[in-house]
């Protein structure tokens, strides 16, 4: 069984990566997935804790037991696989309400903060977009040179990314580069760099990435730290793929044909209040945290509250038609529940494996084969490129416990904010750009633009490579001149 949940989480990873030719929505293979680990873990689980590999049982174990007895924990377990009838059947027992009543509670837990942040981000996201804030900024953009228009647009990505998300980001801008740009292969060129910048901007932002997100409300990373020490690494990611571009893109864009505008629900003043109030709550969520230590996914509700109030004043008397598209009862209609649910689909079936032990076992190999945070967490962020980031943080999250502060040695690289967490966030949100299936922001552009996986491959893996490794050695050098 032990062996099973792992072929099942392979599978399942091999049907999230053929969504398209299997033409059948991650979000299904997700959440099968994550059903079936803890149903298999369920079934063998006398076997499975055992063994010895799970290091919150063992943790159970010992608070539990070790009192009484002063056994060795492995000894203890050894004990138990050798017990018969009721012995056996009482343990079982236990072992089926631990996990009921605790791993799968405290993982919920975790699992749930997330997803109702994201859930709130999301909304706020969808009521700037249906009230049209971001044309604030997007009409503001005029040249046509392409180096100019590559460099704003993706500045623009990167800094927007940090204070929304890279795959809203990423949705927002390839659809303004569509207003700007009617040439497919350069939509395609600037869709693709699209896609680094917000990998990059978001990467140093604690609600950035969903993988930053992650290691901050996990207690791994602070906001002000993550900002400070990732920053200069992220801006590397992608001002050397820009610069290399900038010596061989010439001319200039040739614009699409002028449309005729539909008919505006908003005036230009309710579009700035909107994306003021917006944007403004968002970043609003790091101080709430910081000044009141509840969890961030409450600062995200309250100011989602906030916008839901201010919209429903704004509108109340303006006639149905325009409150049926503007009203954020309405608007979460919008709001896209599929990736919700891939989330928690993914996120307990990591769970799953971590509980069991299998997490475990792999972090003790990479530690025993590459013994050096620096190559463990490039290695992290590569594979990141083939499957999402999303699980491969979720792992290692569960791989390594945060160390208590003042701890030496190997283990020092693993206390808050230390080596391995922040170049975690880094290399996870970032290595996802080598390939276009690699992060959700790659999906969503290469969905909205429909650019080829091979062509991706040899126009852009290289420029992120070269931008990846860039930002790894930038971030290198800073912890040598730090220490």
């Amino acid at each position: 069984m032990f062996i099973l949940m792992i072929i099942i989480f392979i599978l399942g990873y091999l049907a999230i990566a053929l969504e398209h030719p299997l033409k059948v929505d991650k979000a299904v293979s997700a959440l099968a997935i994550g059903t079936l680990c803890w149903v298999v873990y369920m079934c063998g689980l006398f076997d499975i804790l055992t063994q010895g590999s799970s290091p919150q049982f063992s943790e159970y174990i010992g608070n539990k037991e070790m009192l009484e007895n002063g056994d060795d924990i492995n000894s203890f377990l050894n004990g138990l696989r050798s017990l018969e009838g009721a012995e056996r059947a009482g343990w079982l027992k236990e072992m089926r309400e631990w996990i009921v009543d605790n791993q799968i509670i405290s993982h919920l837990g975790e699992i749930s903060e997330i997803l109702f942040f994201l859930l709130g981000a999301m909304a706020i996201v969808e009521v700037i977009d249906q009230h049209e804030g971001f044309r604030v900024i997007t009409d503001r953009i005029k040249t046509t040179n392409k180096v100019k228009l590559l460099w704003i647009i993706s500045i623009l990505t990167f800094f927007l990314s940090a204070v929304l998300d890279n795959l809203t980001t990423t949705i927002v801008m390839v659809a303004l580069i569509g207003k700007l740009i009617s040439e497919k292969r350069t939509k395609w060129f600037f869709a693709s760099i699209i896609v680094l910048a917000a990998n990059a901007g978001g990467a140093w932002s604690p609600i950035g990435d969903v993988t930053t997100i992650m290691l901050w409300i996990g207690g791994q990373v602070t906001s002000g730290a993550i900002i400070s020490r990732v920053f200069l690494p992220s801006v590397a990611a992608i001002i050397i793929p820009l610069a290399i571009l900038s010596f061989f893109m010439k001319g200039s864009v040739k614009r699409p044909a002028h449309e005729e505008h539909e008919k505006q629900l908003t005036t230009k003043s309710e579009q700035k209040i909107i994306l003021f109030l917006g944007v403004g709550g968002l970043l609003f969520v790091p101080v709430f945290k910081t000044i009141t230590h509840l969890p961030p996914y409450m600062g995200m509700l309250l100011s989602l509250s906030v916008i839901w109030l201010v919209t429903e004043i704004m509108h109340r008397n303006k006639d149905h038609e325009v409150k049926a598209k503007l009203k954020l009862i309405y608007i979460l209609k919008r709001v896209e529940l599929p990736t919700v649910l891939f989330f928690l689909g993914i996120l307990s079936a990591v769970a799953a494996l971590q509980s069991a032990g299998q997490l475990n076992i792999m972090a003790n190999y990479l530690n025993d084969n590459l013994n050096n945070v620096y190559l463990i967490n490039i290695a992290i962020g590569l594979a990141s490129a083939i499957v999402d980031n999303v699980p491969l943080v979720a792992g290692a999250m569960g791989m390594y416990p945060v160390e208590a502060a003042g701890t030496i040695g190997f283990a020092a690289n693993f206390v808050q904010d230390g080596i391995f967490w922040e170049f975690l966030a880094y290399t996870a949100g970032t290595g996802g750009s080598v390939l276009i299936i690699g992060s959700a922001a790659g999906v969503a552009a290469m969905g909205i633009e429909k650019i080829d996986f091979i062509w991706y491959l040899k126009h852009i893996s290289l420029l992120a490579l070269s931008g990846y490794f860039a930002g790894a050695g930038v971030y290198y050098i800073q912890t040598l001149l730090l220490t």
